[in-house]
């Protein structure tokens, strides 16, 4: 399988499918979002992904390094209907290395839940499928999308998108060894000259994957430069089955004028939501310091909860930062947070408010 100068003129066909979105794709600074005019009010359908019925299509992307169970927990309790593991390796998996069967934790709570899997062998990918499927996990993902390079560099992420055929190999051999839905996320492809997610998309349905969900951006952008929302929409009139588009999508009006525009079925969220479990919320985001501190709260509890706090305190304190960009006096919050020498010193803090 080969599509060597697959490519799609950014500007040209792609403006046919969906000018607003062309628009904003390409004069993101020169203009306001459209989505900012939409109502609170619209309507939100449910989200179907082969037998699992979700009760919206606003989901928690995977997060390397953040989205761990307490924070899928606190986005699944602020409306999130579905929320992605960080990625695990099929190698870490089927060795069963701790770190990699710490990262599978889950509790009954938060499902449902996809368990995200990475990997360029397909017998080590099935073989991973098989044990996830004993999990109390709802979702198997397959990562073709990671752009960091030391998962391109062993052929998997976004890497695989070169690759159509052993991408194809691998999304069967995961499809046959459980009965669980299999999504796939992608990028738009590998570069702005070699953009192929239509066409792999479609790949992918053809092997049984269920649904397909796309960053929209290729590898070569990493997670910089505007968003191709067109090429979202195309992949959403290639296949038949869900399309769930991922990119810069920072509050709940946003996803819905997302979801209005491009036709897809739902929209994930990834660094939208760190910081800011509100944007699955369609109050959005508190403009006080002391309801940031409430949200912040409820993350804490749960990391004491469900984490060792003391040996995470510098990705704690990162992330506890993040509540309190954008708004009147969260810098100096953001100080005292930094230099909080203990997890409890950092507690203390949140509950001073």
């Amino acid at each position: 399988m080969s599509w060597v100068n697959s490519s799609i003129s950014e500007p040209t066909k792609l403006s046919k499918i969906c000018p607003e979105i062309q628009k904003k794709s390409c004069h993101r600074a020169q203009v306001s979002s459209p989505w900012q005019t939409l109502s609170t009010s619209t309507v939100i359908q449910q989200l179907q992904i082969k037998s699992l019925q979700l009760e919206n299509p606003l989901i928690l992307a995977p997060l390397a390094g953040y989205s761990d169970l307490p924070f899928r927990l606190l986005c699944r309790r602020f409306g999130a209907a579905l929320c992605y593991t960080e990625m695990i390796s099929c190698h870490g998996l089927v060795y069963e290395k701790k770190k990699t069967v710490q990262m599978t934790q889950t509790v009954p709570e938060e499902r449902p839940v996809a368990l995200q899997l990475f990997g360029a062998d397909p017998v080590m990918m099935g073989e991973a499928a098989t044990i996830a499927s004993d999990m109390a996990v709802d979702i198997i993902d397959i990562n073709m999308g990671c752009p960091v390079k030391k998962v391109v560099k062993k052929g998997a992420g976004a890497a695989l998108m070169k690759e159509p055929d052993l991408a194809a190999s691998i999304i069967r051999r995961v499809c046959k060894q459980t009965s669980l839905p299999v999504t796939v996320k992608i990028r738009t492809g590998w570069s702005h000259s070699a953009i192929v997610a239509p066409e792999f998309a479609k790949m992918a349905e053809d092997n049984g994957a269920s649904a397909i969900a796309v960053h929209g951006r290729t590898w070569s952008q990493g997670f910089g430069g505007p968003v191709d929302w067109p090429t979202i929409a195309l992949v959403k009139e290639s296949v038949s089955i869900p399309v769930i588009g991922n990119g810069d999508i920072t509050t709940y009006q946003e996803a819905l004028g997302f979801l209005k525009m491009s036709g897809c079925d739902g929209v994930m969220i990834g660094r939208g939501a760190m910081g800011n479990p509100w944007v699955f919320t369609p109050e959005g985001t508190p403009t006080s310091l002391a309801k940031r501190m409430e949200g912040l709260k409820d993350h804490l509890q749960l990391i004491q909860q469900y984490s060792d706090p003391e040996m995470l305190l510098a990705r704690i304190k990162n992330h506890a930062g993040r509540y309190f960009k954008g708004i009147a006096g969260g810098s100096s919050v953001r100080r005292k947070i930094y230099t909080m020498p203990t997890f409890e010193a950092l507690m203390e803090l949140a509950c001073s408010f």
